[in-house]
């Protein structure tokens, strides 16, 4: 096994030490293809078709500020996130770093919240693909296919494409979102140009906005935005990882924090004056191509949606995997799990599980006789629990190990401190606040959602407290492996000029 191979360790004694393995494939992923990963999970072209109504019920003329407040408060997440991702990086993803910071049952905590966050948002948009699905093919065929059918094939897909090639998989992502963000800056320059006005004063004097309804919204942004730093998942196998990955994760927020910025300021210009709502719309950018004259420009814009839904399927696959791979080699789960392909040096096994998950919860979910609608919206809310607490926990650790190292300064101190108080906004909004207008409490259907993630969490403190007891090594193994990995880095940051001030955006820092 070769050092760059040898990023992320087996643990010792684990089942597949014995074989033949020679990890993921190092080092071949460009800037752009990294970027594509964290872009893909966000899914931007998803947010205006599917999100933007939802804001826009709670914010009004301030959606466009509450896209920009989230964007403010995720900048400075990713700011602690990158206070690691550029001294080290493994597929361990955010798991790795909350070890480093917060020591290894934190860590393991986060992972299995990541697991879930990334996990939920691909069954939520493998919902979304079956739906757009046979929303195109009505329209083009006057058919419909079953949706266990287009359950079975945009998981299949993207379980092949996962594991036949990392690049592959990437090229793809990045074609595909893409071709999608594509249509809907047609149409919304379109839009813009059909225009009279050149300034929407309803919007720029926040007309009938409150504070409250403007930050309430910011709990749906929250969601939108989530998924922005799975980038990090391909520690192992990006070029130049320690400056490649900290620029994907950042610009990933920038990128998208101007497109939904952007976006949501056109598309509530342009239902000014009709005579539906944005907040009523089932599809509001059909709506819009409709105003203009262009309506066929709904159905190419469906069709990048469809793409974007399946990006986001293909790149939450693909981080599940990687992170089941990591645990796996740290001794967490099964240790078969940690193994990659001989060929195409990709998690396949990991990936397997991620793709059946994803495939096997809506299925038994819809057979169950809960419409794919209604789960895509469910999954979704659910996903948001797992980041909201990974996005805290990253925040938390990142001053305790800048302090390990003896690197800790005001401005980490700053970050860490204005992203954990930024969060606590959606995670009070999840919760609620008992006898508040503001944040209210969740209804039958939000405690049963709140109550699966707790229960989720609970199981996977329960697990970890097992492993520990029967292989009370294993905590110091996983550290030992973590620790090697960071080694590795420190010295390269020592030895290269990979990571210095002039090669690293400030932003990344």
């Amino acid at each position: 096994m070769n050092e760059q191979s040898a990023r992320v360790s087996p643990s010792v004694g684990s089942s597949h030490s014995k074989r033949r393995d020679l990890g993921l494939r190092p080092s071949c992923l460009s800037y752009s293809e990294v970027l594509a990963q964290s872009v893909s999970v966000i899914a931007p072209s998803t947010i205006p078709a599917a999100v933007l109504g939802l804001v826009f019920a709670q914010a009004g003329n301030a959606t466009w500020l509450s896209f920009l407040l989230g964007t403010l408060g995720l900048v400075l997440v990713s700011a602690n996130i990158n206070q690691f991702a550029r001294r080290s990086a493994s597929p361990g993803s955010l798991y790795s770093y909350i070890v480093q910071g917060l020591g290894p049952t934190a860590g393991v905590l986060g992972g299995w919240a990541l697991l879930f966050g990334y996990t939920l948002t691909g069954m939520s948009t493998l919902c979304g693909f079956a739906l757009i699905s046979n929303v195109l093919l009505r329209e083009l065929f006057g058919v419909e296919l079953p949706i266990l059918a287009l359950f079975a094939l945009g998981s299949a897909a993207a379980f092949y494409i996962a594991i036949r090639d990392v690049q592959m998989s990437a090229k793809t992502m990045l074609a595909l979102e893409g071709l999608a963000l594509l249509f809907v800056l047609v149409l919304c320059g379109m839009t813009r140009s059909s225009s009279d006005v050149l300034v929407h004063t309803p919007q720029l004097s926040l007309h009938g906005a409150t504070p409250g309804g403007t930050l309430g919204a910011v709990v749906l942004v929250i969601f939108g935005f989530s998924g922005f730093e799975s980038s990090t998942s391909l520690g192992h196998e990006a070029k130049n990882p320690l400056v490649t990955i900290p620029r994907s994760v950042w610009q990933s927020v920038l990128f998208a924090g101007a497109f939904f910025t952007a976006t949501s300021y056109i598309i509530v210009m342009g239902f000014d004056g009709t005579a539906e709502s944005l907040a009523n719309s089932e599809a509001p950018l059909h709506t819009l191509a409709q105003r203009i004259g262009w309506g066929r420009l709904g159905t190419l814009i469906d069709l990048g949606i469809l793409f974007s839904f399946f990006s986001c399927t293909l790149a939450s696959i693909s981080s599940t995997g990687r992170i089941l791979y990591s645990m796996a080699r740290h001794g967490l789960i099964a240790g078969e799990l940690g193994q990659a392909h001989e060929e195409n040096r990709t998690p396949h096994l990991a990936v397997g599980i991620a793709a059946l998950l994803t495939f096997g919860v809506p299925t038994g979910v819809y057979l169950a006789s809960t419409s794919a609608f209604d789960a895509q919206g469910d999954f979704g809310t659910l996903s948001s629990f797992g980041f909201i607490l990974v996005y805290m926990l990253i925040s938390a650790a990142a001053p305790a190990y800048l302090a390990s190292i003896g690197k800790l300064t005001w401005r980490g101190r700053a970050f860490s401190i204005g992203a954990l108080g930024f969060m606590l906004l959606p995670l009070i909004g999840t919760v609620g606040i008992p006898g508040s207008e503001l944040f209210p409490t969740p209804d039958s259907t939000g405690l049963v959602l709140i109550s699966v993630f707790v229960a989720y969490m609970a199981v996977g403190l329960g697990w970890l407290l097992l492993r520990r007891a029967r292989r009370p090594s294993m905590i110091g193994e996983m550290q030992d492996a973590i620790e090697r990995v960071h080694l590795e880095f420190a010295q390269t940051l020592a030895t290269s000029t990979l990571a210095t001030p002039a090669s690293v955006p400030p932003a990344a820092e």
